[in-house]
């Protein structure tokens, strides 16, 4: 199993940027691709961002595609997601997640099923 924190989170106008931040503890981080994942009040989880497990491909939802970057440093086992331009419709508890399966790339893009461990979250708020 993996321990993930998430931190970061916080208020912020519309236009403003956040850098969430999520470190990993407990197995060999840089074997696993990792997620973001987001869920707003009375809406479903949904995808977001993810990374490989060496960091070099990336998918992101359509909707952040432009204004987010996922990255991860294996030798930090530290994955981020850097926010610009946030929206109101970006308000949301922002989840950081590890695939289930070390070296896979099997649904990276869906709802996060193919994601086994999960931080607590943290907190994103932008006000119009």
């Amino acid at each position: 199993q993996v321990q993930l924190v998430e931190s970061g989170g916080g208020l912020v106008q519309a236009g403003g940027s956040l850098r969430l931040s999520c470190a990993a503890s407990g197995r060999t981080f840089s074997r696993y691709a990792m997620g973001w994942f987001r869920q707003a009040p009375g809406k479903e989880r949904e995808f977001v961002a993810v990374i490989t497990w060496r960091g070099l491909t990336t998918y992101y939802a359509d909707s952040v595609k432009g204004r987010f970057t996922i990255s991860r440093d294996n030798a930090k086992n530290m994955v981020y997601l850097q926010m610009n331009s946030l929206k109101p419709e970006d308000t949301a508890v922002y989840y950081c997640a590890s695939h289930r399966n070390e070296y896979s790339s099997v649904g990276l893009t869906g709802s996060g099923g193919a994601f086994g461990s999960w931080g607590q979250g943290t907190q994103v708020t932008v006000s119009s």
